[in-house]
């Protein structure tokens, strides 16, 4: 039997681990297939700008605190001014309210 790796028995370690607990917390974990990378692309992109737009024009960072203050400011610009081009160059908080304005008030209700 070939000999494995440190750090692949870690990997599958962890990845044992991660699963495990949010089923130990009746949580339904969004963890998509092997080899299914559909699951992640929306955060992967949206982690790459956040890194192309803030965090490597800036370095070095001084402290921790820099980044946490940048990033707050970097997302509420992201949400509330940055101009998208798939949702019509709005911001993507203008484009969820019209989304909401759009919708049919929802009907409440009761059953005794």
């Amino acid at each position: 039997m070939p000999a494995r790796s440190p750090d692949s028995i870690g990997c599958r370690n962890t990845s044992f681990r991660l699963a495990a607990h949010p089923a130990s917390e009746q949580i339904a974990a969004s963890i998509g297939t092997v080899g299914d990378a559909l699951d992640n692309a929306l955060m992967e992109s949206t982690i790459g700008l956040y890194k192309t737009e803030l965090i490597k024009p800036q370095r070095p960072w001084k402290a921790l605190g820099d980044v946490e203050l940048a990033t707050a400011e970097w997302v509420d610009w992201y949400n509330h001014r940055r101009l998208h081009s798939e949702i019509g160059h709005v911001p993507p908080a203008e484009y969820e309210a019209v989304y909401y304005q759009q919708q049919p008030n929802p009907q409440v209700t009761a059953t005794i």
